[in-house]
């Protein structure tokens, strides 16, 4: 009778041992190929993200499709390779973007960022991009800024983010769970 009794027990343990394996086999298959979490580290995006906030990023989904107007990125800093930054592009290879009396020239026309952009928030060139200078944007490079424009360190200073610094698109934010939500691209219909 005590032996089996501690077959069963033994079987139960390898039961449960081989589930927890399996599990962390999956998790990890999961982070490096699909999906990383992303702590936003200071103000640049507020009030779309705030401090500290925990976001979900598609690795995988630049495989099929390059990043569109108005997605928010993970990616290398251009100017420091151990630090990743989120930001929302807001230009394409090949557009031509212009700051010019406080607004965002896209091609030409004033880009509508009224759905994350309070109406008075006002947007200034920098060092990179100058006040009523228009760039194009190079192939295989995008234009980054942050939602909070005047305290966001982003492509009107330090330049284009290319292709291959960024790390993934942001599609959900889980932490704080008060806070949880999907993060949608407001050009996408």
């Amino acid at each position: 009778m005590f032996i089996i009794a501690a077959r069963k027990i033994f079987h139960l343990l390898l039961d449960i041992a081989e589930t927890l394996v399996l599990s962390i086999v999956f998790f990890i298959f999961i982070w490096f190929f699909f999906f990383r979490p992303f702590q936003v580290n200071g103000l640049s995006m507020f009030p779309t993200f705030k401090d500290k906030e925990y976001v979900l990023t598609n690795i995988i989904g630049l495989h099929f499709s390059d990043p569109k107007l108005g997605d928010i990125v993970v990616f290398k800093s251009p100017t420091n390779n151990e630090e990743d930054f989120i930001k929302r592009v807001v230009a394409l290879p090949r557009d031509r973007i212009m700051i010019k009396n406080g607004s965002v020239y896209l091609n030409g026309k004033i880009l509508d960022e009224s759905a994350y952009l309070k109406p008075d928030v006002k947007t200034y060139g920098g060092s990179f991009l100058r006040e009523a200078s228009e760039i194009t944007v190079p192939q295989d490079q995008y234009f980054a800024m942050g939602d909070n424009r005047p305290y966001s360190s982003d492509s009107r200073e330090w330049g284009f983010v290319p292709k291959d610094f960024i790390i993934g698109g942001s599609f959900f934010a889980y932490w704080p769970i008060e806070d949880m939500r999907t993060i949608k691209n407001p050009y996408s219909r």
